[in-house]
């Protein structure tokens, strides 16, 4: 039997700060996933415990950690956190009628739609439920709409599907509602439940709308360079879905008309059949690198929101993430 290698990655020492938090967030979320019910655990622990860095809820505990909050409610909201997330990705296969995720079978791939759908619901309901056991409206407030924005960036990606004519504006407010908006909430609430004063909440959300936002365009770069056994997605999934993403945009900005035409052809059909040619446009016309540039700039916003943040191991560990990012392979 193979043992993988350690991970050595900046992040995975980011991570580490935070690893006897995590601890105490997966309690929270074993004893909140005990239900009587028992293909919602199986569903739920599934997918839960498919891997990935959970940024989300690290996010919140490391910001909590940066502003000196180390009460157990981090837990309980970090959890919160991690129970949107989840339900949005199981929805979000069944959408986009994925089959692959983190290297491994979907969900809905395993447990057919319906009960990706259904338990996707569940873990809605449940998060709104320990929402309560924060006595705070304004946490409620938070997480209320960041869950709204993120159905409305659903909504809109669900629209823009094989619309060639999408431009960049159009593609960041996506991000930003569907992804990005998630990060922000995560690290607001850290703001929220330290009483930061209102402009270190404003900080705090910023770094964390520009960090998703960087995180999802670089996601978006991985679509066309790199390795399935890495992203544990397959290469040209976005294309397959008929999704405009920004190294598409960009090559068809920069391409020769009949290069344009090409991509066009293939947004608007969802055909994979020309993705190398695909793949070398989107590389020979530089839009790949002009892709990492706009991720660094978001990268960048993210680290400017934190200047005049106390400096500590958590704040440092936050600004090594936004740092980081554009080395990320996976």
């Amino acid at each position: 039997m193979s043992v993988s290698a350690p991970d050595t990655s900046p992040a995975a020492g980011v991570l580490r700060l935070i690893a006897d938090d995590m601890a105490g967030v997966d309690r929270v979320i074993a004893r909140r996933l005990d239900t009587g019910v028992p293909l919602v655990s199986e569903v739920s622990k599934y997918i839960i415990s498919a891997g990935g860095k959970r940024l989300r809820p690290a996010l919140l505990l490391l910001m909590a950690g940066a502003l000196g909050y180390q009460e157990d409610q981090r837990f309980n909201l970090a959890a919160v956190v991690e129970f949107i997330h989840t339900a949005t990705l199981l929805h979000d296969d069944v959408v986009d009628e994925s089959t692959l995720r983190r290297g491994r079978p979907t969900a809905n791939e395993s447990f057919g739609n319906p009960a990706s759908v259904l338990v996707g619901d569940f873990l809605y309901s449940r998060a709104f439920q320990m929402m309560l056991d924060a006595h705070d409206m304004r946490v409620m407030e938070i997480l209320a709409e960041a869950t709204n924005v993120i159905a409305e960036g659903e909504v809109l990606q669900l629209m823009n599907m094989h619309d060639a004519s999408l431009d960049e504006e159009a593609y960041l407010r996506v991000i930003r509602s569907k992804t990005a908006k998630l990060f922000e909430a995560s690290t607001r609430l850290a703001a929220v439940l330290a009483k930061a004063p209102s402009d270190v909440e404003e900080a705090c959300a910023t770094y964390g709308q520009a960090l998703g936002t960087a995180f999802q365009v670089i996601d978006d770069v991985l679509d066309y360079a790199g390795d399935a056994s890495e992203t544990g997605k397959n290469v040209g999934d976005d294309l397959r879905e008929g999704k405009t993403t920004l190294p598409l945009i960009l090559a068809m900005q920069r391409g020769t008309p009949e290069q344009r035409d090409l991509i066009r052809a293939a947004i608007e059909a969802g055909d994979t059949t020309q993705l190398p040619q695909i793949v070398a446009i989107v590389r020979e016309t530089g839009a790949l690198e002009a892709t990492r540039t706009a991720a660094a700039a978001e990268a960048q916003r993210a680290i400017d929101a934190l200047s005049g943040f106390p400096v500590n191991s958590y704040s440092s560990g936050l600004l090594q993430l936004a740092a980081q990012l554009l080395e990320r392979r996976a």
